[in-house]
């Protein structure tokens, strides 16, 4: 039987950045990722400034600065001919007055990198959880697996902790059930690319017209882009051809048909059901859920990211010392949900907000730029207004600082 200290499931921003951490503490842990690599497109690619400060204190901040990455600086939307700046950071507290747009593959292998010098480390790809461990109690003593090759095993563990994403299966086999609330778009994804001899912004801005919304994020030789569409159409949309398509976003984002031509069909237009929820309680013995497993969010703000590994922060601060113990108490995993619930309910509730102020009548075809809503007016009016925007879509509600033990 093969064992661990702690089992972390799922390879993401939440699994990675807790890996590292308790490793940093001396503790046992095994961290399993379903793929052999973490290269996979339209992941979040967003590292906030709370983030890039978190890296400093571990003492990765030069290495994360060679990272190809492009910096982003303000939040703009164009809706109909006017502009809107919904957030600014360039004021905000820190040395990092923006947001690092970096292949989220780049990022996770720096970290998994830098965990890997630690020899309380283990990092096994290609390996998927397929059920939980129980003792006679009931309580979670570890996971089932199997690797690429068809083995599988056990792993027994003091605690397990999920952090495979909205689908979790390991909060599923847990009974776990999440809130879910309703949410009016799904998301087209598609890279398109840029002509050689545009000018170049590193800018994310979002263009809103005649019922399309569409963001885009410079990366540097494509546009990564987001189209939305009302919930639950994917499949009448596509019924009108990929050409109705080309056509509609070219003429909201002003690309030329030639650009448009390299989207050559569906396979290159990735669908994202967007679900947002809760788990009501993130835990049960001998088990944690935390990031997208313990509280899904919508794309609005590419804040999922951060608040992930914010999450995985408070985590190995509260329990690295539960764990050298040897046993975890569901008090112990109490402390964790009530230190990141606060954050995670208010971007959630701001979330809701902008989904029906914004969202919903933009896909309606109701939202134009002479008859902005109310909050849109106060930022266009009030600049100083975008700071404090920028600063809670940057940084966030109670950000975390790397433990004592973690810093180099």
């Amino acid at each position: 039987m093969e064992r661990t200290t702690c089992c972390v499931v799922g390879g993401g921003p939440a699994g990675m950045m807790l890996g590292l951490l308790l490793a940093r503490a001396g503790i046992e842990v095994t961290v399993l990722e379903k793929h052999g690599d973490f290269l996979r497109d339209f992941r979040g690619d967003t590292v906030h400034p709370s983030t890039l400060r978190l890296l400093d204190e571990l003492g990765l901040g030069e290495r994360f600065a060679r990272l190809p990455a492009r910096k982003l600086r303000d939040m703009r939307m164009h809706i109909d001919d006017t502009t809107v700046v919904a957030g600014d950071l360039r004021h905000i507290p820190g040395r990092h007055k923006y947001i690092a747009m970096v292949p989220q593959w780049d990022f996770l292998d720096l970290l998994a990198g830098e965990a890997a010098t630690e020899p309380s480390f283990t990092l096994r790809m290609r390996t998927a959880a397929t059920g939980l461990r129980r003792d006679g109690s009931g309580r979670i003593t570890g996971v089932r697996y199997v690797t690429a090759d068809g083995t599988s095993g056990e792993i027994a563990a003091d605690l397990t902790v999920a952090c495979d994403g909205r689908g979790s299966l390991v909060r599923a086999a847990a009974g776990l059930v999440p809130i879910s609330y309703d949410v009016p778009i799904d998301v087209w994804q598609v890279r398109v690319p840029a002509p050689p001899d545009e000018v170049k912004s590193d800018r994310v801005f979002m263009r809103v017209r005649d019922g399309q919304v569409a963001a885009t994020m410079d990366r540097g030789d494509y546009y990564q882009t987001s189209y939305l569409i009302k919930k639950g159409t994917d499949g009448e949309l596509r019924s009108h051809g990929i050409e109705r398509f080309r056509e509609r976003l070219g003429a909201l984002l002003g690309w030329d048909p030639a650009t448009m031509a390299e989207i050559r069909s569906w396979d290159d237009v990735k669908l994202l059901e967007v679900t947002m929820g809760r788990l009501p309680r993130w835990y049960t013995e001998g088990l944690l859920c935390i990031g997208d497993a313990a509280h899904t969010m919508s794309p609005v703000g590419g804040v999922g990211v951060n608040l992930a590994v914010q999450d995985a922060v408070a985590a190995a601060r509260l329990l690295a010392e539960p764990l050298r113990h040897g046993r975890v108490d569901v008090r112990d995993l109490a402390r964790v949900q009530k230190r990141r619930w606060l954050p995670m309910a208010m971007t959630q509730k701001q979330q809701l907000g902008e989904h029906e102020m914004l969202l919903r009548p933009a896909l309606a075809g109701t939202l134009s730029g002479d008859r902005l809503p109310l909050p849109l007016r106060m930022l266009r009016a009030v600049p100083a207004l975008r700071t404090v925007t920028g600063y809670l879509g940057g940084v966030g509600v109670r950000p975390e600082h790397a433990p004592a033990f973690a810093r180099r």
